[in-house]
């Protein structure tokens, strides 16, 4: 098959096919199936070719030499006898898959050749048959022919079971039997198909010269496959429908042909993928659609009715040797069916006639004068088209055949079928402009719409004529399907189009809702159902629109639109739709809808829309708010100070504790813990301007952070904000905080605040009882001037309440004419307090003197103390005679040290201080210093560091530690104990000696 696309190229061609080998003998029957081409020589012989590899026929390969060729090497198959016994071959009968052949010859015999075998095998139980034609199972290829009929020459019709078998005596027969018996003559054509949906039920036509009979029925079916027959009961029970035309005078041929299958599965020969057939009878040849839809009526009826017939005066006749056509007409020879078209082969010439319209295509002269078909064969699987004669192929080329079937539906106005099989974006446009115009003109004007919306009919003159006609819903209908058809680049066209589309909705819902009102009023009980309906399938629809072509749609020209028309819902609906929440809520907010503006930003996440609306929202509903506020972590309470301040502002006469922006900013805190200033700083504002008098809120908040170091509000800023609304006890609690005591205690005696001055003057700490007293001097200062001569015991008794002040403390503050009277008892008291203080003081001065004697006495006595050094003593570290250099000696263990053996153990196990110093000390003697005082300074280094000489002490077995405190005074001792006792225990835990001390 040639490309389908070149429309160039001629829809029919017959090519000769070259032969590359030479035959002696004529062909006599022939027949193509699945690309398998069958030839019966006069000999006797059989070909086998196989068209898909033309180069091996029968197994044997040969080169091909040209196209539509078939090359020379072949194996014959011959039958088991020789013509003369037998006869020569009269016709052949393949099955469409290529896998069963009937081969018959003139005298009676039949034989069948599976595709896999080589030897045909004599059907015994039909010899004498004349076969006529066969109706193959519908189920093939299988291994078996499976249930086959039979039509013969004498009207019978049997019924057949073949398999093939590889045992010579075994028949090849499972049963024949004869299942209907025609009234006339030889059986021309048999078809057999199954109803698709419907397996048990076949269809079976019997065509005859003049007859054809169309059955439908159920099978029957026995235990197993073959074992009896399954039409009877389809002949026995049915009633055929008859179809009969007269007869010529004299004999003509006859044949049943059926459609091959599609080789496009893109384009069936019919929406319902059903075949035709063709019967060549005496009249002509009678065509139609096997029609597979069981409706009400008979089946057989519907097909028949529909078929049309081409007599034999529709081909020309022949042209004679003077170029005049021929007086008298031969019947047509032979037909076949393609796709489209009905091929006849008449006098010598193929014939191609359109089936939709019976129309000449093609008209050739193949055969020469004289020269006899063989057969007009159409391969049902493979599209292909033969015609052979005694002595020559010839392949029927087809080429595009349905290129200008669109057409032939066009003119017939069958406008569905014919944009199916419109191939080009050119065809496709021809045949919707021309399906709108017939749609117009039959006031089918949505249909129309839908139509024109895809052709390239003018804009303008399609929506004028629907204007015209008062035809909104085809209009809108047609505005549908164009704007589809533009790309995303069309822009302008894109945006006109879905604006009027908007424009068209809201006009139907104004007329939708005004008709549910008219009806309403003019009749109560009028039905409106169905406008609400249709009203709700509108909006729907309009909803689509916006959501489908909200791209192509102007902002702001959109909502102009909409709001020209009144419609709320589709407004906000189509702000929704595009994401415009800020439109949304502004709509609600100026109509002081709160609720509905609420349940907008309950949706929303973009923190930008909660900051604009906030403000507003915080003051008509501040609690709805603060609950949505308190779910979306994401927001910055910072950019919501402004709502709040405004909120708390208007709301100044709603109790602290109902109030909605403390309740946020309380979230942010303990929630969030927000560390912001800013937002403390707002808190502290809230609570201080609030016209309550109390200041428990306020207090609270500052008692929970006095502990932080630095607190997170500005401290300066909260304190000018408690003198400004006189938050006298929270200005004092802040100045405390501070640490700035004395201001607090001003600040509280400023406003007579003489408890909160008692309070604050004691919490500077035992540490700093100057400070303590100072704060106390001031607060009894304030207290003695308020209350004046007449209330001196008062006063009195107010100093009883800090252990610090005196009455000789107080005297300065009283007024000079004050009576000593008043205050005798505790100026008494306090004398006698001192006189006990002297006395004890004393005490303590004869125990100090007492000691200090005795530490004399000590003294002295350490003094006397010495220690012999024996000629032959020897360093303890060194191990060298101790007499040979400078040495030091602890005369409680008599154990000598050199004093640069002691000085090196002394700087190895000092501070870093230590060891420096003495390094320096060493280098100056050294170089010539000032030996006398350097050297006791480094005697009094290395000595000093007596808990070194200790762990020395410690590691000899002989030495006991509590000797070692011999060594020194108790000043030396008293002096150093605090200092050097860790580095002790560290440095007799470091040689392992702490349990011995300790011991």
């Amino acid at each position: 098959m040639q490309d389908f696309e070149d429309s160039s190229l001629p829809v029919f061609k017959v090519e000769r096919v070259q032969l590359q080998f030479s035959i002696s003998s004529e062909f006599v029957a022939a027949r193509v199936a699945n690309n398998v081409l069958i030839l019966a020589l006069s000999t006797g012989r059989i070909l086998r070719i196989d068209l898909d590899s033309p180069s091996d026929i029968d197994g044997q390969a040969a080169p091909m030499s040209a196209p539509h060729s078939i090359t020379d090497s072949c194996l014959d198959i011959d039958l088991p006898k020789k013509p003369a016994e037998v006869g020569l071959i009269r016709c052949l009968f393949l099955d469409p898959s290529a896998s069963h052949l009937i081969i018959c010859t003139t005298s009676g015999e039949n034989y069948y050749l599976h595709t896999q075998s080589r030897t045909p095998k004599s059907l015994s139980r039909l010899k004498g048959v004349g076969i006529e034609s066969i109706g193959w199972n519908p189920a093939l290829p299988t291994a078996s022919t499976r249930e086959i009929l039979i039509g013969a020459a004498d009207g019978n019709v049997y019924e057949d079971y073949i398999e093939p078998s590889n045992e010579f005596y075994r028949s090849q027969e499972k049963y024949l039997k004869v299942v209907y018996k025609t009234p006339e003559g030889s059986i021309s054509g048999l078809w057999i198909d199954e109803i698709p949906g419907r397996m048990e039920v076949r269809r079976v036509i019997i065509a005859t010269p003049s007859r054809i009979w169309h059955f439908v029925g159920r099978v029957g079916r026995h235990g197993s496959e073959g074992s009896g027959s399954i039409y009877t009961r389809l002949f026995e029970t049915e009633t055929p429908t008859l179809h009969e035309v007269g007869r010529g005078g004299k004999s003509s041929p006859s044949a049943l042909v059926v459609s091959p299958d599609s080789p496009d599965p893109d384009f069936l020969n019919n929406e319902e993928g059903e075949r035709y057939y063709a019967w060549l009878n005496d009249q002509g040849v009678m065509h139609g659609k096997l029609r597979t839809a069981i409706g009400s009526g008979n089946l057989g009826t519907s097909v028949f009715n529909k078929s049309k017939t081409v007599s034999r005066s529709q081909i020309p006749a022949s042209e004679g040797s003077s170029g005049r056509k021929k007086p008298t007409r031969d019947p047509i020879t032979a037909i076949a069916l393609s796709q489209w078209h009905l091929l006849c082969l008449v006098e010598g010439r193929i014939v191609a006639l359109r089936r939709l319209d019976e129309q000449l295509v093609y008209d050739q002269i193949v055969l020469e004068p004289g020269e006899n078909a063989v057969a007009l064969l159409a391969d049902q699987k493979k599209n292909t088209f033969w015609l052979f004669t005694t002595h020559d192929i010839f392949e029927i080329v087809v080429t595009d055949e349905g290129r200008d079937v669109w057409k032939i539906f066009l003119k017939n106005q069958q406008f569905s079928l014919a944009s199916q099989y419109a191939r080009t974006p050119k065809q496709r446009d021809a045949v919707a402009v021309a399906s709108g115009d017939y749609l117009i003109g039959k006031g089918q004007y949505l249909e129309a719409a839908r139509v024109y919306g895809k052709s390239s009919r003018p804009f303008e003159q399609v929506a004028l004529t629907f204007i015209d006609h008062g035809q909104q819903d085809a209009l809108r209908k047609y505005l549908l399907t164009k704007i589809a058809t533009y790309k995303k680049t069309s822009i302008m066209q894109r945006t006109m189009i879905a604006s009027w589309l908007v424009e068209i909705y809201m006009s139907k819902l104004n007329s939708l809702d005004d008709t549910i009102t008219t009806k309403a009023q003019l009749t109560e009980n009028s039905s409106t159902a169905d406008t609400k309906d249709e009203l709700d399938a509108i909006r729907h629809d309009f909803q689509d629109l916006v959501t489908k072509y909200k791209g192509d749609l102007d902002k702001q020209t959109t909502y102009d639109i909409i709001s020209s028309h009144g419609r709320e819902q589709e407004l906000l609906s189509y702000a929704t739709t595009i994401d415009d929440y800020n439109y949304v809520l502004s709509y609600w907010v100026q109509r002081e809808r709160w609720q509905e503006a609420l349940d907008i930003l309950k949706k929303q996440t973009d923190p930008a829309i909660f900051y604009r609306y906030s403000n507003v929202l915080m003051v008509h509903a501040p609690a709805e708010l603060v609950e949505i506020l308190t779910r979306h972590d994401e927001l910055d309470p910072v950019k919501l100070i402004p709502a709040l301040l405004n909120y708390s502002d208007k709301a100044s006469s709603i109790p602290i504790a109902q109030n909605q922006a403390v309740r946020y900013l309380n979230y942010c805190m303990n929630t969030l813990h927000t560390t912001n200033p800013a937002i403390h700083n707002t808190l502290l504002s809230i609570y201080a301007s609030h016209p309550s008098p109390s200041e428990n809120a306020l207090l609270s908040y500052l008692s929970t952070h006095a502990l932080s170091t630095p607190p997170p509000y500005d401290a300066d800023f909260a304190f000018r904000l408690c003198i400004q609304h006189k938050r006298v006890q929270s200005a004092v609690n802040i100045y405390s905080s501070m640490g700035e005591y004395a201001s607090a205690v001003n600040l509280a005696l400023k406003h007579d605040e003489i408890d909160l001055a008692s309070l604050v003057a004691d919490r500077p700490s035992d540490s700093d009882p100057a400070l303590r007293k100072k704060l106390w001097l001031e607060v009894a200062k304030k207290v003695i001037s308020q209350q004046g001569t007449g209330s001196i015991k008062t006063a009195i008794d107010f100093m009883k309440r800090c252990d610090l002040l005196r009455i000789e403390d107080l005297i300065p503050f009283f007024p000079d004419f004050v009576v000593i009277d008043d205050f005798k008892d505790e100026i008494c008291a306090a004398l006698e307090s001192y006189s006990r203080s002297i006395a004890a003081l004393d005490a303590e001065m004869d125990a100090s003197a007492a000691t200090a004697e005795h530490i004399k006495a000590d003294i002295k006595q350490l003094d006397r103390r010495y220690a012999l050094v024996e000629p032959g003593e020897r360093c303890r570290v060194c191990e060298l005679p101790l007499l040979s250099r400078q040495f030091f000696v602890f005369p409680s263990c008599q154990h000598g040290f050199h004093s640069d053996c002691l000085g090196r153990r002394v700087v190895d196990g000092s501070g870093v201080t230590v060891q420096k110093r003495i390094k320096e000390l060493q280098a100056s003697i050294s170089r010539g210093g000032k030996r006398e005082r350097e050297g006791r300074e480094l005697d009094a280094l290395i000595g000093g560091q007596w808990y070194f000489i200790l762990t020395l002490l410690c590691l000899s077995a002989s030495c006991r530690l509590m000797h070692v405190f011999s060594v020194f005074s108790v000043a030396t001792w008293q002096s150093s104990q605090s200092r050097n006792l860790s580095s002790l225990m560290q440095m007799l835990r470091k040689n392992g000696q702490y349990e011995n001390w300790h011991a």
